[in-house]
């Protein structure tokens, strides 16, 4: 027996997600969809077409909608779902997912996108979920809520309204992803709060990121860049999808090592499937050398994403960045690397250089690049040291963090000096 679940693009059923007796998963259009003129792709890996998708290029982008590892594993025992039942774990949660994408038991229409179902969280009542999110991730099996997020962070999608914190119950769109400390991170928070507010800083895309407290547990909450708010205060959800979604590759190989995206596959997607392919290759570029300064080993291939604010999208902004170098337990080794190189103080401006065509003009312009952000780095994250401390955000952690810009500039300004 088939089991089946309608996968709706925003508010229209787009086609139907099949898992057969085998466990095997397939993915067909509907046909009222594809006749109907504004049909889009759901993913660039899995084009328009009458014939089902099969299951080696829809189950890397169907399982990219879940929790990664720890957190699977976790969600998995609270809901008594086996950890690899993709199909199983979504038809519980699948109800809010990354992008515009939503999966429900067929036959069963979602609930309208302005529907209230908003519960404002109490300070006591937030306190509550926080303590809940370790041992049952995206609060699956309570009751009404229906989340997924990828990424291997205990986390939750909520509804912000200026102070209030509301999780949602309905079919009303989420707005921002709350993020507590990680447990075996010290300073998680103050990390990651500091690196995405020195990437706006750099005028990279990224999005807005405060700090909060409930009682000792401190936490982020991030807006939700795959979402848009109208004139009239509407949530609108924008489809996005990340790179291994993209390239059919199961986000438990994210990594290059382990057959993940490298810069080389990345670049090439970018080229084939963006509106500004020369554009967002020098933002993805600009995204790895931001990384590299900032000591991010983890900017997998399911830390990049592409955006479709239109029918062919953009490069998504910066997201989950945090200075793994600070942490001595955390491999050292990047998840990309430059020019066959993943070690940091081996890579050599020749690295970088592969990164870009064998052309006097491409080569300057990206040394011009590694100068400036190398430079401009140190006296911003010194200015944001200030502002935070001012605002009342202190740890130990970010003097270790500027540390590592400094080494890391250091040695880009050092490599690029005579060219």
């Amino acid at each position: 027996m088939n089991h089946l679940l309608d996968v709706y693009f925003g508010s229209v059923k787009a086609g139907i997600l099949n898992q057969d007796d085998a466990g095997m998963l397939s993915y067909s259009y509907d046909t009222g969809y594809l006749a109907g003129g504004a049909a889009r792709a759901i993913s660039f890996s899995m084009p328009l077409q009458e014939a089902p998708h099969p299951d080696r290029i829809v189950r890397p982008f169907f399982s990219g909608l879940l929790p990664d590892e720890g957190a699977r594993q976790r969600l998995a025992g609270a809901l008594g779902i086996s950890a690899g039942n993709a199909f199983g774990l979504l038809e519980v949660i699948g109800g809010e997912c990354a992008g515009a994408l939503s999966l429900y038991p067929a036959g069963q229409a979602p609930p309208s996108s302005d529907d209230d179902g908003v519960e404002v969280l109490t300070p006591a009542r937030l306190e509550e979920i926080l303590g809940k999110l370790r041992e049952r991730p995206l609060l699956g099996g309570e009751e009404g809520v229906r989340l997924s997020l990828a990424g291997v962070q205990d986390k939750l999608a909520v509804c912000l309204e200026g102070e209030r914190i509301g999780l949602a119950k309905g079919g009303r769109p989420t707005t921002h992803i709350l993020k507590p400390f990680i447990q075996a991170l010290e300073g998680s928070v103050e990390n990651e709060l500091f690196c995405l507010r020195l990437a706006a800083l750099l005028t990279l895309p990224v999005p807005d990121v405060q700090m909060r407290r409930q009682g000792a547990i401190s936490y982020l909450l991030v807006e939700r860049y795959d979402r848009s708010r109208d004139n009239d205060g509407t949530i609108s959800r924008l489809h996005q999808e990340d790179f291994c979604q993209a390239l059919s590759v199961p986000p438990e190989l994210k990594y290059e090592e382990e057959g993940g995206p490298g810069t080389e596959r990345s670049l090439d997607l970018i080229g084939r499937a963006t509106a500004r392919p020369a554009a967002d290759r020098l933002s993805f570029i600009r995204m790895l050398i931001f990384h590299y300064l900032v000591g991010n080993a983890d900017a997998h291939g399911k830390n990049y994403a592409l955006l479709y604010r239109g029918e062919v999208p953009d490069l998504a902004p910066l997201y989950d960045v945090v200075c793994t170098a600070a942490y001595q337990r955390l491999a050292k080794k990047l998840a990309m690397a430059i020019g066959g190189r993943s070690v940091p103080d081996t890579i050599q401006l020749q690295h970088w250089l592969t990164l870009v065509p064998a052309t006097r003009g491409a080569q300057r312009l990206l040394i011009k690049d590694i100068k400036e952000s190398a430079d401009r780095i140190r006296s911003a994250a010194d200015g944001l040291l200030t502002e935070l401390e001012e605002a009342g955000v202190t740890h130990a952690i970010l003097k270790t963090i500027r540390t590592v810009i400094e080494t890391r500039a250091s040695h880009l300004l050092r490599i690029t000096e005579k060219a």
